[in-house]
């Protein structure tokens, strides 16, 4: 069954699942567990300059025996040295990745740009311009980033992909209504965070009882993770994920094939989720 995808705002479309070359696979060697993704069901890989292994992302693709027009590869725009522009270090990145373009380019941390993010945004459209990516986007951008590069945009960002999850949703909401007004797609990391990195917190017992739910309606076992996944799918996000295990990279592909959430449950998850504001990458965020 393919991926589904989401409709950018730029006429194109991305798989609604990507999977992530961070976090675990930071400056290491990612080859293997990418090709196990594509193999697996996963499109979309996201990748990114600061992550130091898009050489070996582009070689688990290329080992994966899948044609590149099959797949949908993001990388991100690091910090810019003298003389580098968003074009130039795409330029690099597409020859460590071997690929001829991205499909998706994203402006990776607006706190590596302070005072420069209208030049850096002029930047990712003339990237976008010369064909070398097809969408261009942000991550990590407040509201107050994006008000900020909107004054100066042919473009705007088709994508921001922040931390999202339960615990930090309603502190997005100024996001949220930005994205909305542009039809921005809201892109998330540590997602699945509240299961393991707050067990405990308020979320646990609400997840539980929906995850039951949903495997009684299936009839086919579900996890809290498709529950948290599926309750990302329902609110259109684009949803960044990663694991090295097999089993549990076809689990996520699965999240495609659990019941909907009623509205009850989703409501009783984001009011859940507002009882306890914890964010799990702070550095990555202004200090609120």
């Amino acid at each position: 069954m393919p991926v589904s995808t989401l409709a950018l705002n730029d006429g194109t479309q991305t798989p609604w699942i990507a999977f992530g070359t961070g976090t675990a696979f930071y400056n290491k060697d990612a080859a293997k567990a990418v090709t196990v993704a594509i193999q697996n069901g996963f499109t979309h890989l996201d990748g990114a300059q600061v992550y130091g292994n898009e050489t070996t992302l582009g070689e688990g693709i290329v080992a994966s025996g899948v044609p590149r027009s099959e797949l949908y590869i993001t990388t991100k725009l690091g910090t810019l040295g003298p003389g580098e522009t968003p074009k130039s270090l795409l330029e690099e990145s597409l020859k460590k990745l071997g690929v001829a373009y991205v499909d998706l380019y994203l402006v990776h941390q607006a706190n590596q740009h302070v005072g420069k993010l209208k030049q850096v945004w002029k930047g990712m459209e003339e990237a976008k311009n010369a064909g070398l990516t097809k969408s261009i986007g942000v991550s990590n951008f407040t509201a107050d980033h994006l008000r900020d590069i909107l004054e100066v945009a042919t473009i705007p960002p088709a994508v921001n992909q922040v931390e999202a999850h339960p615990y930090v949703w309603e502190a997005l909401g100024p996001n949220l209504a930005i994205h909305e007004q542009y039809d921005i797609i809201t892109s998330s990391y540590g997602g699945l965070s509240p299961l393991f990195r707050a067990k405990g917190g308020p979320l646990d017992p609400v997840i539980e009882q929906i995850r039951v739910r949903l495997e009684t309606t299936r009839g086919a076992p579900v996890s809290d993770g498709q529950v948290l996944n599926k309750w990302l799918k329902q609110k259109n996000v684009l949803v960044v994920t990663t694991s090295s295990k097999a089993e549990r990279i076809r689990e996520y592909i699965d999240t495609e094939n659990i019941p909907e959430l009623t509205t009850q449950e989703v409501e009783l998850i984001d009011t859940t989720g507002a009882k306890l504001h914890k964010r799990f990458f702070p550095g990555n965020w202004p200090p609120e």
